[in-house]
């Protein structure tokens, strides 16, 4: 069953996710070349506390942090180690998810550190985009089908490959709930897309070849062929007129640069 929500539902459930934008805003002013993911995770965790919220992921079906932290050719969920330190030239994924007031907020960025090279840098630019378009798309009518084809269009145009073993989804007061959304699809096709329904468009987007590889952990998954993979998620509304990103801090909205 997709989950419709209230007025009142909604109006709750932006203030997770504007947590969510504003932790990702706090924690971008503080990376740095030699610090570890861990260092990451507990500043995001203090924060998020502090602004009495829950992170989603801390033991979330076992899961031991509370932000994934995925380095270069690491897709998605990685785990936070003192071991993981950022060098010049990573790029990095944050992935911040909160739980406010029975509601969930979620989204991610990926991260230049230091100088990174310009074939990376056009990636994460374009997966940037390519989640802005899949956006764009998810309106009253349309169909989730139509939200994977933009994406995987635009990836295939750029050189690029989507991942498909893992998707966005819907959500509000259960982290994961229905729909699935793919990158990836026909125009057209699956789920009709209508107003009070959130979920979340993440794509994941390699450099090279869409393959992956879930490491012994049971959470890291990365390309099978070690090259970068970049990511870029929003929460959204789907609203009578078309759609509303959630997962923005009003104050501070995101205006990526790809400098």
């Amino acid at each position: 069953m997709i989950s419709i929500k209230s007025k009142r539902e909604i109006e709750i459930m932006k203030q997770s996710c504007q947590l969510a934008a504003r932790t990702l805003n706090f924690i971008e002013d503080k990376l740095e070349i030699g610090m570890s993911t861990e260092d990451i995770n507990v500043l995001c965790h203090n924060f998020i506390t502090e602004n009495g919220a829950y992170p989603s992921p801390l033991n979330y079906n076992g899961f031991p942090k509370s932000v994934c932290t995925s380095l270069n050719e690491v897709i998605c969920h990685g785990i936070p180690s003192e071991k993981d330190k950022l060098k010049d030239g990573d790029i990095l994924n944050i992935d911040v998810t909160t739980y406010l007031n029975n509601f969930h907020g979620d989204t991610n960025r990926t991260y230049f550190i230091g100088n990174v090279k310009p074939e990376v840098k056009k990636l994460v630019q374009v997966t940037y985009e390519c989640m802005m378009e899949g956006i764009k798309v998810a309106v009253p009518g349309g169909r989730l089908g139509d939200i994977g084809h933009v994406i995987e269009e635009m990836a295939q145009d750029n050189g690029y490959s989507v991942v498909r073993e893992y998707c966005g989804h819907g959500i509000g007061r259960e982290f994961h709930e229905e729909p699935q959304v793919l990158h990836y699809g026909k125009k057209g096709t699956g789920v009709e897309l209508k107003p009070g329904m959130t979920f979340t468009i993440e794509p994941m987007i390699n450099l090279g070849k869409r393959h992956c590889k879930l490491l012994a952990d049971d959470w890291t998954v990365i390309t099978k062929d070690k090259k970068v993979s970049a990511q870029f998620e929003h929460t959204i509304l789907i609203t009578e007129t078309g759609n509303e990103i959630l997962t923005l801090d009003p104050e501070k909205p995101y205006r990526p640069t790809f400098e």
